[in-house]
């Protein structure tokens, strides 16, 4: 040890330690590298719990619906991969047909997906309303002929809702603004500048609803369901009580 200590002090340049016979104290430098030294001994340990433990306690690929994934379940995600540092927390969000084929590709383990109201497997469903919605401010005329629509990209449910309605109500129409996201179709409704179809949630105090008097018939609502793969595993079905928990307190809110 005391060749050690010889060896430091050499490269370093400066003595480490005052030696009075058997007794030996450290110098302003000894007691700079002691710190230096304790850290990096904390450092090592940590080091070697890390690679020593799983490198995962493995995966869950979530998949949301955009309006979901923007603003609703951020804490409630942040929360569950607190509480699992070690799991691997992979969300995706898009379109709601194209979560259902990733789903059934087996590319993702949980999703929370719009759909018709059709009875199908799932761990829990909700209602959703819908209603026909324009500006409260600068309010499209309802009888326009063709009625223009702001709309999601093919494959929305909303989307196919507004087009079979009008076509079965006999009404013109064209595609006059697509937007991937809600926040762009809000604000192209709230603007005054094409009428769309939202969800009670998605619904802002600058839209005004469209009753069956202004010339829009009631659309058949849709839900939202939590949809697990076949083989989920326990961390996806821990999640997804999570979510059902969330999602039924959201349920409840909006119906008193």
């Amino acid at each position: 040890m005391s060749q050690q200590i010889r060896r430091l002090e050499e490269g370093i340049g400066r003595p480490l330690l005052y030696r009075n016979g058997k007794q030996a104290t450290p110098t302003e430098e000894g007691e700079r590298l002691l710190s230096y030294a304790r850290r990096i001994l904390a450092l090592a340990e940590e080091a070697r719990d890390v690679v020593m433990r799983p490198t995962s306690d493995g995966l869950v690929r979530l998949g949301v619906t955009e309006d979901f994934a923007a603003n609703r379940l951020t804490k409630v995600l942040s929360k569950f991969a607190r509480s699992r540092p070690a799991l691997r927390l992979d969300v995706r969000c898009d379109l709601s047909v194209r979560l259902r084929s990733d789903l059934e590709r087996g590319e993702l383990d949980l999703a929370l997906v719009k759909r018709d109201a059709d009875g199908s497997r799932a761990i829990a469903v909700w209602p959703e309303s819908l209603s026909w919605v324009t500006s409260r401010s600068h309010p499209l005329d309802p009888h326009h002929r063709p009625v223009r629509l702001a709309v999601f990209p093919q494959g929305c449910l909303y989307r196919n809702r507004a087009v079979h309605a009008l076509e079965a109500a006999g009404r013109a129409w064209h595609i006059a603004y697509t937007s991937p996201n809600f926040a762009g179709i809000q604000a192209a409704v709230a603007a005054g500048l094409r009428l769309s179809i939202l969800p009670e949630s998605a619904i802002r105090s600058e839209h005004r609803v469209l009753a069956p008097r202004d010339g829009f018939a009631a659309i058949t609502n849709t839900e939202l369901a939590l949809v697990a793969a076949p083989d989920a595993s326990p961390a996806t079905l821990r999640l997804a009580k999570l979510l059902a928990d969330f999602c039924d307190a959201a349920d409840r809110r909006a119906r008193v």
